[in-house]
């Protein structure tokens, strides 16, 4: 083994990316580490990536890192972690278990071969995170290794902002408040100890991006697009924040951000840009949200366009959701028929699919043909996705309505409406694509049963602050039962959100005059 040098490196803004000349601005951190001088601003410009989740060029950074220095222990541990995405529940064990076994064959020889007592810590944490048994319980092995290894470095920053990180990827069964919160508890000192670090802010956003604790995530949400504005994920993810709050132009401007900077990436390699993707259909929300519907049109027929040529799996799936969004949001139910596109290729989509087109005929008079997109799909219990099964569940709803069954067709939609409930919450576009708590409330106020509505309307907004069509239907149902200044106050927010509406949408009119058409 040749000599260490032990180094004292901080990286920072703006950060040399030497593959392509340009400077990145991610972030900064202070990690010292045994490696070559010259390996060590590569395995920061990983470890800067990897907390901003731009895993790919991660990966690349600290394949670099140890290409220059061989014996470079923590590179390999930076290339391990790439292979881990605890957020999304997501893990190849395989793959960071090759990158490990190319520094030696076991974790036990691994180990020996470390320079220093604290590297060694830190790659027995990812040894535990790999190592055997099922990943949920390696999950919480892990988690609990980062946490004996954050109170040993009481000043590393990194320890205790992986812990917090530890902490949201054993959130196996969806958003957990309990833990959530805990995780929120680790990251925060470290945001205030150094207001520059990215996984710091990143991962406080993580633990306040429900409209429950999203106030308490703006302050991070405002520094975190400053703190990396070379990373794309960092650009989307104060979105998080602003969407559960309804901070439409925030949404759209954080949106845009994180897609050009996404696309200029891309094509730096060589590849089409995106957009059919995520931050392409939060972008699309954002602008359906403002009624600014011509910006939502173009991004909406890119994504089309991209439908006939060669689509991945996901951009597939985000052309399904934007359609929903295109057709629902707007109240334009023909819309659905010029966004045809096949996807046979996606079996998966067929009902969401399905479910936009039969919502429109519903909505237009034609029940045959709703009747027959329906009966191209099962059950509601037999669907084995429970978001599927509530957008049966919410047809079913609609055509006992339609027969004339309003307490059946109530019924139905209620229970769509439970189903819901019972999800973890899902920040971001509604991702039942027809909200079943605003298809009640509608459905109530259509009936007349109006302090019904009110409650629905009152839990939409609940899981979706201003959202524009669940405040139109309040102020319109507020109307209806005598509160006009709960009506007034839902069409001046309205009226606010909607002041670059670029052309009419509806009850626009209505919400800048603060009395209904209806």
């Amino acid at each position: 083994m040749k000599p260490r040098v032990f180094v004292f490196l901080v990286a920072s803004v703006p950060l040399l990316a030497p593959a392509d000349g340009l400077a990145q601005r991610l972030g900064s951190v202070n990690f010292p580490t045994s490696g070559d001088p010259a390996a060590q601003p590569h395995f920061e410009a990983g470890l800067l990536l990897l907390h901003n989740f731009e895993y790919e060029d991660a990966e690349a950074r600290f394949r670099q890192a140890r290409e220059i220095d061989p014996d470079f222990a923590m590179a390999y541990w930076g290339e391990a972690q790439t292979h881990n995405h605890p957020i999304w529940m997501r893990q190849d064990r395989e793959a960071a278990l090759a990158v490990l076994r190319e520094y030696a064959p076991t974790a036990a020889e691994r180990l020996a071969r470390v320079p220093t007592e604290r590297e060694r810590d830190w790659l027995r944490t990812v040894e535990i995170l790999y190592g055997d048994g099922p990943k949920e319980a390696r999950d919480f092995r892990y988690r609990d290794a980062m946490r004996r290894l954050a109170e040993k470095y009481p000043d590393d920053h990194d320890a205790a902002a992986f812990h917090a990180l530890s902490l949201l990827g054993t959130a196996h069964d969806g958003r957990d408040f309990a833990i959530y919160m805990q995780a929120a508890a680790v990251a925060q000192p470290v945001l205030e100890a150094n207001p520059m670090h990215p996984g710091a802010a990143h991962y406080v956003i993580h633990a306040f991006d429900d409209p429950i604790h999203a106030p308490l995530g703006l302050p991070a949400a405002r520094v975190y697009s400053e703190i990396a504005p070379d990373a794309g994920h960092a650009q989307h993810m104060t979105s998080h924040i602003f969407v559960a709050m309804g901070l439409w132009d925030d949404v759209v401007a954080a949106n845009t951000r994180a897609r050009d900077v996404q696309n200029a990436g891309l094509a730096r390699r060589g590849r089409r840009p995106n957009v059919c993707g995520h931050y392409a259909s939060w972008l699309h929300y954002g602008y359906l949200q403002l009624g600014r519907m011509d910006d939502a049109a173009a991004g909406m027929h890119a994504c089309l366009a991209r439908m006939g040529d060669a689509p991945a799996r996901d951009e597939a799936g985000y052309f399904a959701g934007m359609r929903a969004r295109a057709a629902i949001d707007s109240g334009e139910w023909g819309v659905a028929r010029t966004l045809a596109a096949d996807v046979t290729a996606f079996p998966r989509l067929a009902l969401p699919y399905d479910f936009v087109d039969a919502l429109a005929a519903l909505r237009t008079g034609d029940l045959d043909g709703a009747r027959r997109l329906r009966d191209r799909h099962g059950d509601p219990a037999d669907t084995g996705d429970p978001r599927h099964s509530i957008l049966l569940l919410e047809l079913d709803g609609l055509f006992a309505l339609a027969a004339g069954d309003a307490d059946g067709g109530i019924s139905l939609l209620e229970e769509a409406a439970r189903q819901e409930e019972a999800l973890p919450y899902e920040f971001g576009p509604p991702a039942t694509l027809m909200p079943p708590h605003e298809l009640l409330a509608t459905e109530l106020a259509e009936l007349g049963r109006h302090h019904e509505a009110r409650l629905a309307w009152d839990e939409q907004l609940a899981r979706t602050p201003k959202r524009t069509q669940a405040l139109l239907g309040l102020a319109r149902t507020a109307m209806a039962l005598g509160d006009e200044d709960a009506a007034r106050e839902a069409y001046a927010t309205l009226a606010e959100v909607w002041a670059e509406a670029d052309r009419e949408v509806p009850g626009l009119a209505e919400a800048r005059t603060g009395t209904s058409s209806r």
